[in-house]
């Protein structure tokens, strides 16, 4: 299959980014490849796009789409293990192009992570992220043999109620988290929950009428949201990935993040909030004893958000927002 995903707000990004012919980007949800293909042509032959995705399909698409594009380095791995990536011997040209024996030191003039899933992804009846379409309880990013206690299905047939009315309500900020739970843990007496159709219908019966009939939001919506992300350990990889960013940016350098729920974008807000400052000690300390010195200045002050228009041409823009720090 085709593996599509419209970037959003691209020219945001780029306004933000501002790419300039012989600069160093990264893109750390190549997805599409939208992002890579408009810095690519930014930074010119002389320049570099570092992309990389865990998504299998996702890096056999790209390689394929930019084949013949000697500025892109195509590489498949996770964004929290950022550093250890730039250290691979897989990524050693990145450091021979900025002129340095040592992948680890700043680079990058610009760094970009769109949070989204793809519309590939979303349309794959093999995944499981959609409860449109029954599939497999999977949900993974990567492959389903990386860590088998790694997939929905396996979360949803293994762990206590409690533990998922936490997921249910953390991650999804599921308002009727507790009778979900319950209504998993009872189901699965009958046998295991194997697919997203049978997860849907156990959700459904376990709610109210009128959050079933809820015209805004389906009423499977947080619950899958809040699978999908405990299955991946999606704030977990963010809150890694965003201080090894840093350290590879470039002064002067920015980096910019879309996110689509506010778990994410809390995280973002709080990281960059704290690496603005230059002590992060308690109110109550009137002394200064942290030591902790400001790497970064924030460059919206608040959510930027996608034009009407492009929400328009593509809903699935709505929920985004993004936001932009620059290194100090």
């Amino acid at each position: 299959m085709k593996y599509i995903h419209v970037p959003v707000m691209l020219g945001e990004v780029l306004e933000y980014l501002d790419p300039k012919p012989g600069e160093k980007f990264m893109d750390c949800t190549l997805g599409g490849g939208g992002y890579t293909a408009a810095l690519a042509e930014r930074v010119g032959k002389k320049g570099l796009v570092a992309a990389f995705d865990l998504d299998n399909l996702a890096i056999e698409h790209a390689r394929k789409r930019f084949e013949k594009n000697n500025n892109i380095k195509i590489i498949h791995g996770n964004f929290k293990d950022l550093h250890k990536i730039m250290a691979a011997g897989e990524s050693a040209e990145i450091a021979a192009r900025a002129d340095s024996e040592i992948p680890e030191v700043p680079v990058f003039s610009g760094i970009v992570f769109d949070l989204g899933l793809s519309s590939a992804q979303l349309e794959d009846r093999r995944r499981g992220f959609s409860f449109q379409l029954d599939a497999p309880l999977d949900m993974a990013f990567g492959q389903r043999t990386e860590n088998a206690k790694r997939t929905t299905e396996y979360i949803v047939n293994r762990y206590p109620a409690s533990e998922l009315a936490r997921i249910l309500r953390e991650y999804g900020e599921e308002r009727f988290a507790g009778r979900i739970a319950r209504a998993i843990v009872q189901a699965r007496k009958e046998g295991e929950i194997k697919s997203t159709g049978e997860l849907v219908n156990i959700i459904g019966g376990s709610v109210p009428a009128v959050y079933r009939h809820n015209k805004k939001i389906h009423f499977a919506t947080r619950a899958f949201q809040a699978l999908r992300i405990a299955t991946n350990d999606e704030l977990g990889n963010l809150e890694n990935a965003l201080p090894q960013a840093v350290r590879i940016l470039k002064r002067g350098g920015r980096i910019a993040v879309v996110s689509y729920h506010s778990l994410e974008d809390r995280i973002v807000k709080n990281f960059f909030k704290t690496e603005s400052r230059n002590c992060v000690c308690p109110a109550e300390i009137p002394v200064c004893q942290c030591g902790h010195k400001a790497v970064l200045k924030i460059i919206t002050k608040k959510t930027v958000l996608p034009a009407a228009e492009e929400v328009a041409a593509n809903p699935r823009a709505r929920s985004a927002k993004m936001r932009v720090a620059e290194k100090i």
